[in-house]
């Protein structure tokens, strides 16, 4: 079983700056990717990549382990370009390099490190053990449910539930279950790729991982320190 597991990140964040090489704890961000990259390679023989425009990123990326003469291209480095075409360029670029095609390919994402090797382990596990799925991503269980408490604007410019059902939902607990992707990382079969028709994450042939413990990406400063009061006060009830 051949694995490709790729590290993404592009310079200029906008939301928290610098937050890839932003130390966490004593470590750039990235850090944290890279350590859980170097474990499950060794677990299961895998090749581990970076993908960045970045020369920083790809300098610190080094020091800590994780050389690569691949570049982003410039198209795929904007705050438009969509991840999935980051990872085929990158894909393409290993399998060519490497001489091989990989079976699966794991996506670290630098922003969301909370995960451990047992819960990457146990995805690739249940991706593997259904013939049909064409891939998995580590969720939480929402805080908020579009069943009982989410709310959007209507066409007469009110207010009513995102989603609906037959008969009012009066709990949270009674409403359907639903999930929060915390962007942590994301499996691939290696034919999913090869389908034009996927654009994003969501298929229509997808499968979730629930993480069974605090995990959650850095979209916004108060997520950073949250993350940094987190490692420093030894907070955390695992290993990452």
């Amino acid at each position: 079983m051949k694995i490709l597991i790729t590290i993404c990140g592009r310079g200029g964040s906008k939301g928290i700056p610098g937050k890839n090489v932003k130390e966490v704890n004593g470590l750039p961000l990235i850090g944290y990717s890279i350590k859980t990259a170097r474990a499950f390679q060794k677990k299961y023989d895998a090749i581990v990549t970076l993908s960045t425009d970045d020369e920083q990123i790809k300098s610190i990326g080094a020091s800590l382990g994780l050389k690569t003469e691949y570049t982003r291209p410039t198209a795929l480095a904007t705050d438009t370009s969509g991840k999935l075409g980051v990872i085929k360029d990158v894909l393409f670029y290993e399998e060519k390099i490497n001489q091989v095609r990989f079976d699966y390919l794991l996506d670290l994402d630098i922003t969301s490190p909370l995960r451990t090797i047992d819960d990457l382990s146990s995805a690739l596990d249940l991706l593997m053990a259904n013939e049909k799925a064409i891939n998995i991503f580590s969720v939480n269980p929402a805080n908020r449910n579009p069943y009982f408490n989410m709310v959007q604007e209507n066409k007469e410019g009110f207010y009513e539930l995102v989603k609906k059902q037959d008969g009012n939902v009066l709990t949270r607990q009674a409403a359907p279950k639903v999930y929060d992707m915390n962007a942590s990382f994301y499996f691939y079969k290696r034919s999913f790729f090869d389908n034009s028709t996927y654009t994003g994450a969501i298929t229509d042939r997808s499968l979730i991982y629930q993480v069974p413990h605090i995990c959650f990406d850095l979209d916004h400063s108060i997520d950073y320190e949250f993350l940094s009061f987190l490692m420093k006060e030894d907070k955390l009830d695992f290993w990452i």
